[in-house]
């Protein structure tokens, strides 16, 4: 499953580390990069804003 998160504080950090260590993509941002980076080098997609955070989820078509 791919999840995106926005705010990468102690508790948004620490559930990112938690998806990823359960098999999960998870697409990042927060308003300090370090915090983008930081999650970057343990396997998350950085995005630099919430507009590139969007584009860079997966799209799955609509069932109908």
């Amino acid at each position: 499953m791919q999840l995106g998160m926005i705010g990468l504080g102690r508790m948004g950090a620490n559930m990112v580390r938690r998806l990823i260590r359960g098999g999960h993509s998870c697409v990042v941002f927060d308003v300090n990069p370090a915090n983008i980076e930081a999650l970057v080098a343990e396997g998350a997609i950085g995005a630099s804003s919430i507009e590139d955070l969007v584009a860079k989820l997966e799209k799955r078509p609509q069932s109908g």
